[in-house]
């Protein structure tokens, strides 16, 4: 069985701390949410101040960015906590996606299974050198130059989790996440 710590909203130095007492006791993740504040900055803080437990978006308002943004993100957290990054990702509402985010809401379950697919895509192409080609209803990228891709981690790919309410969702979250 796995422990998490769930932060709640609170400072970047309040959540470093949370993070630090979450491993000093013993639990085996931190989770940080998109709810008032950006997760990955306090996820980064926390990375260096802990060496253990892993660090989770819990969750990432995926449709708020470009798969490729998150991407980038998820793989320079990974790299730099030493594999110990989770990328946690949810739809949110659509209200949220078009009017907070003004994003684009059409088929969140296909959507989101594809914004997975992309990233992994993305990482692929970093990881093994392949040519960027990934080619969706929702998302396309396939354009990735050297001097854009980061260095090879030689790591086990970024995990991904993915949030579930619905039952088209819950089964989305089996087959991609």
């Amino acid at each position: 069985m796995r422990f998490e710590l769930f932060a709640p909203r609170n400072t970047w130095k309040e959540a470093i701390e949370t993070a630090v007492f979450a491993e000093e006791a013993g639990f085996d993740a931190f989770a940080y949410p998109e709810i008032a504040h950006d997760p990955f900055i306090p996820l980064a803080m926390a990375s260096t101040r802990t060496s253990r437990i892993s660090l989770r978006t819990a969750i990432a308002v995926a449709f708020a960015r470009s798969p490729m943004n998150t991407a980038n993100l998820a793989w320079d957290l990974h790299a730099e906590s030493n594999g110990r990054f989770v990328l946690g990702l949810g739809t949110q509402v659509q209200a949220h996606v078009e009017k907070r985010f003004s994003g684009t809401w059409t088929k969140p379950r296909s959507q989101l299974r594809e914004y997975v697919q992309a990233i992994r895509a993305i990482h692929r192409a970093w990881e093994k050198k392949e040519k960027l080609r990934f080619v969706g209803e929702h998302y396309r990228f396939t354009l990735m130059t050297p001097e854009f891709s980061p260095t090879p981690t030689g790591r086990a790919p970024v995990p991904i989790y993915t949030a579930a309410v619905r039952p088209g969702m819950i089964e989305l979250a089996g087959e991609v996440a």
